[in-house]
């Protein structure tokens, strides 16, 4: 396995025999917690650095028009974003953020669905960074109401 591949991979969660979108987005969890432990400016700089290796990565591995499923590294980019608007980690922000960035990716709703059919690396990267904001608006809301 090449350089690529293994960031394409997840580090080598997208290579789980069953739900490897679900290991990916767990990587980008873990991965999201542990910087926002450090702060909202960590947090945001591993957004962005994953969305732009990611990017890179999918074009250089040329499997962009399939969006093959062991690539997940856009659910990791994608996983991270929910996670900005909580202010601290916690369980249940991190199952609400996970939850709904699961559901908003795999149901693929408006927008989401739109950059999913682009068959391209930009394809592939924006629909979980946009399944990421909408889960983040979610949470956002639900944060008015639930302490998270």
């Amino acid at each position: 396995m090449n350089f690529w591949t293994f960031l394409a991979a997840g580090f080598g969660s997208g290579y789980a025999p069953k739900a490897p979108g679900t290991f990916g987005s767990l990587v980008g969890l873990a991965l999201g917690a542990a910087l926002l432990h450090y702060g909202h400016l960590p947090l945001l700089l591993g957004i962005v650095v994953f969305s732009v290796v990611g990017v890179e990565a999918i074009r250089a591995v040329g499997n962009a028009a399939e969006d093959p499923g062991w690539i997940v590294i856009d659910e990791i980019a994608g996983q991270m974003i929910p996670l900005l608007v909580l202010s601290h980690v916690g369980f249940w922000g991190l199952a609400f953020s996970f939850a709904l960035f699961r559901l908003f990716d795999i149901f693929k709703p408006g927008p989401v669905g739109w950059a999913d059919a682009r068959h391209d690396e930009y394809g592939v990267m924006g629909d979980d960074l946009i399944a990421g904001v909408m889960a983040a608006g979610v949470v956002l809301l639900l944060r008015l109401v639930v302490p998270l």
